[in-house]
């Protein structure tokens, strides 16, 4: 089963993190003063994956689709994301999951084949004004990756061989984040973000670029479009468990907005 019981279980202990980061924020006596301020935006990512993937005893597939691939190889996706907002202080909530497929790249040992990968990501963060027009803070992202790869191989002295494994994983990636945005109030909004994590603990890196520009048409709804780049490089096992995923996942995004 793609969540299985222990992912279940980080699940609930990043939920618990969230909560707790959010309660103890809202005992500052300072932020006290003011109200909460809650974004829900809805949105979708038209992706393109490039980078290696690798299972088990199987080769390691290339994939490398171009822009023209993107709605040809889209096949489900639906991302989530809030945020709490007082003050100084904001909390936020993206969830993502994907459900994608690629054909490899033909190399010295394969022949063709087609990888399908199925990606859910969910990242908890808090962060704090630095500057006016700075955030900087800390987050944790849990990544669940179940990859299918079917090949078919090179023989030598001639013929090829069909070959399938699939193997998924799951880790945490603790990340630090910086964000530049528009200021609260404005019709026209933006929002730059970056971060960057890992660091072996989880992944060996992992990084991640976002930019959006977009319109505020009343107090209830937004609109914004930009682009999104998430950089996963995982590599853990050995022999039948090894779990390779180095892949650039990257897109236009559209969002759908929505301020109570």
């Amino acid at each position: 089963m793609f969540i299985n019981r222990r992912f279940a279980k980080q699940i609930c202990i990043l939920q618990l993190l969230f909560l707790f980061a959010l309660s103890s924020a809202a005992q500052d006596s300072t932020a006290a003063k003011k109200k909460w301020n809650f974004l829900l935006d809805v949105y979708m990512m038209f992706p393109n994956m490039k980078g290696t993937t690798g299972v088990g005893n199987l080769p390691d597939a290339s994939l490398d689709a171009d822009a023209s691939d993107i709605f040809s190889h889209f096949k489900f996706g639906t991302m989530l994301y809030f945020e709490a907002a007082k003050d100084r202080w904001a909390f936020t909530s993206d969830i993502i999951y994907m459900k994608l497929g690629e054909d490899v790249t033909p190399g010295t040992i394969i022949n063709s084949g087609d990888v399908t990968v199925q990606q859910f990501a969910w990242e908890l963060a808090g962060l704090r004004k630095l500057l006016p027009w700075l955030d900087g803070g800390v987050g944790l992202r849990l990544n669940n990756l179940d990859i299918e790869s079917n090949l078919i191989t090179k023989n030598i002295g001639g013929g090829t061989t069909s070959r399938s494994k699939s193997l998924a994983q799951t880790w945490v990636d603790p990340i630090i984040i910086a964000r530049i945005k528009s200021s609260a109030g404005k019709k026209f909004i933006y929002q730059f973000r970056g971060d960057i994590g890992g660091f072996g603990i989880g992944s060996d890196l992992a990084w991640q670029l976002q930019g959006y520009a977009g319109y505020r048409f009343s107090k209830l709804l937004q609109v914004t479009g930009g682009y999104r780049i998430l950089s996963v490089d995982y590599n853990k096992g050995t022999g039948e468990d090894r779990f390779l995923y180095d892949i650039d996942t990257f897109g236009p995004v559209i969002r759908f907005g929505f301020n109570f």
